[in-house]
């Protein structure tokens, strides 16, 4: 079973706690975690063609389109053959997946099923350090001094489309674009939907799920 590579999704709308679970899986089982958002800051600033491409789009307040960020994670997935590895942001669309297709064969995709009422409660107590991604959340996980990250002192922003009046658009939009990726991966018999309001409460179902695939190096406990 260890000698296998294991690749992995998780999907799950804004403020579903993707990219916690993405952690906790990473650390676990000593999968890379790679996060098409990192991806995307990194290919920004690193002057490149396709960097340059996505930031027109990004100064204009648009989505960056499938084929940018496709390509983004195309470069970065041809990198890691040889690794095991979770993918958190990616891929979003039916042109995503079908894109992932081409390149490897999915065994586990982890979908995180959040109420309404909860994402939209997370969404809007969100904060975010620009250069880095790193998001608070003031109800549950706040900066330790208000409106500062604590690691580089630098002031936290609060996305536009975290603003309450945006999020419900927001999530609609998420749930039409992740409708068909998930029917897709349900087809394939290895879509596997955990549901709840806290992900201290999902981890450990989550936990028995990636364990019965790759054996863990941390325990469910030091996690």
């Amino acid at each position: 079973m260890a000698s296998k590579l294991l690749r992995a999704v998780v999907l799950g709308p804004p403020g579903s706690g993707k990219g916690t679970v993405c952690e906790r899986i990473a650390r676990s089982f000593g999968l890379q975690h790679l996060s098409s958002g990192q991806f995307l800051r990194e290919s920004l600033g690193g002057g490149g063609e396709v960097g340059a491409l996505a930031k027109q789009y990004l100064e204009q307040g648009l989505l960056v389109p499938d084929h940018v960020i496709t390509r983004v994670m195309m470069t970065e997935l041809e990198k890691r053959q040889e690794q095991h590895w979770l993918l958190d942001g990616f891929p979003r669309t039916l042109g995503q997946a079908k894109a992932l297709d081409r390149i490897c064969e999915l065994d586990l995709v982890i979908s995180l099923n959040i109420p309404f009422e909860t994402l939209k409660d997370r969404l809007s107590a969100r904060w975010v350090h620009p250069g880095s991604g790193r998001v608070y959340n003031m109800d549950f996980n706040p900066p330790q001094v208000r409106g500062i990250d604590d690691l580089t002192g630098e002031p936290l922003v609060q996305r536009e489309d975290d603003r309450p009046e945006a999020v419900a658009a927001r999530l609609r939009k998420y749930k039409d674009a992740a409708k068909p990726v998930i029917e897709l991966y349900k087809s394939r018999g290895i879509l596997y939907s955990f549901s709840g309001t806290e992900t201290n409460k999902i981890w450990p179902y989550v936990y028995t799920l990636l364990s019965s695939k790759i054996p863990p190096i941390l325990s469910d406990e030091e996690n």
